[in-house]
Order: C-alpha cells, then sequence, then structure tokens
C-alpha cells in the first residue's frame, strides 16, 4: 500500500527522534486507519525494540489487510467504549479513534459526540493510571468557520453549537478540553495534533473525501465530478510528510502543547479537480452546482508557522506530487508521452 521510498524517506527524517521509543511500551486506538496506519507503517521499520498494543474493533479483519503489521504489534479487540486495557505500564498513549464519518454525522450525531468524548476520557484515565505520555488525534475543526488566509492555534473561534453537524467538531474541542483539565489537573504529559486535510495511498477514494472521489474518477477514466460548486478551500499534507509530523510532534513537543498539522497550499475544491484532471490525464471536469451538504463549505487551511518554528517540521510533498503517488498506489497508469 505505501511506497518503499515513501517509508525511507520517514525513518530518514525520523532517525534522530526513534531512539527516545527504545524499550518502550505503548497503546494505541485510530491505529486501523489511514492516520494510524502510516504511523504504524513508520514504526515498523525503525530500528528500535518497541512494544505496540494496537485497539481494534476487529482484528482479524486488520490482520487481513495488513498481515506484516498484525506480527509484529499486538491486537486487542475493543472500541474506546467497551475494552480492557492490558496489564502493565505504557509509556505512551496515542489515542486517534474517531468515526470521521459524514454519514454517522448525518445519521445520529449524538453517538458521533458521545465516542469522541467518552472515548477520550476513557483513554486520558488509561494515561493517568499508567503515567504514559498522551497524544491527542484532534482536528482543525475545533476551529469552526474560518476568516483569514491561515489559521493560528490562537484562534479562538469555533463551530456552531446549534448545528448538529457540528457534533464531530464539537466533539474534538471537549476532548481537547478534556486533555488540557488532565495535563493541569492531573499532571499528565500531554500532545495534541489538530489536523488538517491529508492526501497520499491508503485514503478511501469512495468516501466523503474530495481529493479521493476526485482521484478515482480518474482512474476509471471519466469526466472529474464536483458536486457543489468548487468554492471551498482546502489544503492536503500528503501522509509521509503527515507521519514524520505525528511522530516528531509526539515525541519532542513541549508538555501540554497543541499543533497544527496539515499544509499551507491552499485551493479550491473547483481547482483541485482541474489539477487532478492536468495530474492524471483526465479531459474533462464537471462541476454541477449543487448545494454543498458538508459541514464546512468555507475554507479549512491552517497556519503552521508554530510547528515550524518550534519543531523545525515542514511540508516536502507539493499537492501535484500527493495526487500522482497517490493515484499511482490504486493502479493509475501513467499515459507515456
Amino acid at each position: 500500500m505505501i511506497p518503499d521510498s515513501d517509508l525511507a524517506a520517514i525513518n530518514a527524517a525520523l532517525a534522530p527522534h526513534w531512539h527516545k521509543l527504545e524499550g518502550a511500551r505503548i497503546f494505541m486506538t485510530g491505529g486501523t486507519g489511514f492516520i494510524g496506519r502510516w504511523m504504524l507503517e513508520a514504526l515498523a521499520r525503525a530500528p528500535i525494540a518497541v512494544q505496540v498494543t494496537l485497539l481494534t474493533r476487529d482484528p482479524a479483519a486488520f490482520a487481513a489487510r495488513a498481515p506484516h503489521l498484525a506480527k509484529r504489534f499486538e491486537l486487542v479487540a475493543g472500541d474506546v467504549l467497551h475494552f480492557q486495557a492490558p496489564r502493565g505500564q505504557f509509556d505512551h498513549i496515542l489515542h486517534g479513534a474517531t468515526d470521521a464519518s459524514a454519514a454517522l454525522t448525518a445519521t445520529d450525531p449524538r453517538r458521533m459526540f458521545d465516542t469522541i468524548v467518552s472515548g477520550t476520557r476513557a483513554l486520558l484515565d488509561l494515561a493517568r493510571e499508567t503515567g504514559a505520555r498522551f497524544l491527542l488525534m484532534s482536528s482543525g475543526a475545533v476551529y469552526g468557520a474560518q476568516t483569514m488566509p491561515h489559521v493560528g492555534e490562537d484562534w479562538t473561534g469555533g463551530p456552531d453549537p446549534r448545528d448538529p453537524k457540528s457534533a464531530y467538531a464539537e466533539g474534538k474541542r471537549a476532548a481537547e478540553a478534556l486533555t488540557a483539565i488532565h495535563h493541569h489537573q492531573f499532571g499528565i504529559d500531554t500532545v495534541t495534533a489538530r489536523i488538517f486535510a491529508l492526501l497520499g495511498p491508503g485514503l478511501s477514494l469512495d468516501t466523503h473525501f474530495a481529493a479521493g472521489n476526485f482521484i478515482r474518477d480518474a482512474i476509471a477514466g471519466r469526466a472529474i465530478r464536483v458536486i457543489g460548486s468548487g468554492q471551498a478551500v482546502r489544503s492536503y499534507l500528503y501522509a509521509a510528510d503527515l507521519a514524520i509530523w505525528m511522530w516528531a510532534l509526539h515525541l519532542n513537543a513541549a508538555p501540554g502543547a497543541t499543533y497544527n498539522v496539515g499544509s499551507e497550499e491552499a485551493v479550491s475544491i473547483a481547482d483541485l479537480a482541474r489539477r487532478t484532471a492536468r495530474v492524471l490525464g483526465v479531459p474533462e471536469v464537471e462541476i454541477l452546482g449543487r448545494p454543498d451538504p458538508g459541514w464546512n463549505p468555507g475554507r479549512y487551511v491552517p497556519s503552521t508557522h508554530a510547528i515550524r518554528r518550534d519543531l523545525d517540521l515542514r511540508a516536502t510533498v507539493d499537492l501535484d506530487e500527493a495526487i500522482r503517488r497517490t493515484a499511482l498506489a490504486n493502479g493509475w497508469i501513467p499515459c507515456p508521452k
């Protein structure tokens, strides 16, 4: 799934940091999703002795998809609301389990909210019991409507709490508040990553992610279709950069710190469709102009000044190359020039 060249680049970037996990014991949720899978693939190649216990609702399904990871790491059946943590101490807890599903937000927003908040509380309790360093995988959605070109960590706006479509964003805000409380009140060593839009091998091409849908259409050889007006603005961090940032953030950020994780290369959805068509050689883009059903029809682009300043982390793969690599990993065959 993940190109060897990407894994080599990740491990070269993280070589000065992996030693901090030597002999460590890690408990991880969300490891079967897009972000967690890239983090685990990187860790599996690290030249260190480390134990990872991965919480998953379906160990057999994950083992079938990634047998090399299932052999390398311990799988425990359960979800963040119902699980029995293995005995013993953990040095690190990485919490990323959230069903970021547009369908769930539309049909059962209370479940979405409860899973995020109650799951985070359960993992923070485990961190408190074991003394582990705690990484919360939050979201740029916590900022709500964005009124500036690049939103920074000091922005105190938020989503509309009256709108049920804000269940995911409000759940992440509550999870961040719980994390801050546990850091302050109980002295837990916490770090929070506010993750924005992503692109790379392993991204689902048939859910609500526009970038994946466009690549799917191009691979199928049909016109790329934009359902809405295409005016919403996004940016996309390539997954290899994401993996580097997430591990470097967890291993090096100051206790209590919060950082944006994303790209500053902004693009409208309509222009994203056109760029995908150009990169992958599709002749046609259709913009249907229907009402946008998503939670954020506006701008969703982070400022990464803080993480560049404090941790010297930068995006290395631009959008065109991210599109190309994602398509190649999904079977796209470039036409010879």
